[in-house]
C-alpha cells in the first residue's frame, strides 16, 4: 500500500506568481489575506509583510510562491473542505491590495479535496491562539 502524498490547501497558477514575484521586488516580503468579513469574496488580499496584522482567528493555510497564506477562522470553517487554487484574471485589486492599478487582481477558485485527499491534511492552526482546527469533516 502506498503512502499519500498531502496535498497543499493552498495553491498559485503560474500567472499569480509572476504576480507575486513582481510585487516581492517591488514591496518585499509579501503575505495574503482572505477575509470573511464585508470584503469577503474571491479576491485573497496581498500585502507587505507588516503592513498587515495577522488576528488571533486568522489561520495560515501555507505558502504561495514563498508569501504565507492566512484566511479567517470563520472563512475555514465554510472552505475547509475545499483546496483553494490563486490565479489572476483582469479587474481591480482590493483598495489596499498590492496589486492594485494594476488592472489585474488576485482570485481565489477553490475544488473540493477526494476524501483520500482530505486523509492527508494536516491539522492548522490560529497562530498564538492555543486552538487548532481538526480534519476535514472532524
Amino acid at each position: 500500500m502506498s503512502e499519500l502524498t498531502a496535498v497543499a490547501r493552498v495553491i498559485a497558477t503560474e500567472s499569480a506568481e509572476r504576480l507575486i514575484e513582481a510585487l516581492r521586488a517591488e514591496h518585499g516580503p509579501l503575505l495574503f489575506h482572505q477575509s470573511g468579513g464585508c470584503c469577503d469574496g474571491s479576491s485573497p488580499m496581498c500585502f507587505a509583510q507588516g503592513d498587515f496584522l495577522i488576528g488571533d482567528q486568522d489561520i495560515l493555510l501555507g505558502e504561495i510562491a514563498g508569501a504565507p497564506f492566512y484566511m479567517s477562522g470563520p472563512q475555514f470553517e465554510v472552505w475547509r473542505h475545499t483546496q483553494l487554487i490563486i490565479d489572476v484574471v483582469p479587474g481591480r485589486g482590493g483598495m489596499f491590495s498590492l496589486e492594485n492599478g494594476r488592472e489585474v487582481r488576485f482570485h481565489t477558485r477553490s475544488r473540493l479535496f477526494t476524501d483520500a485527499e482530505a486523509a492527508t491534511l494536516t491539522p492548522v492552526g490560529a497562530p498564538g491562539a492555543g486552538w487548532t482546527f481538526g480534519q476535514p469533516g472532524g
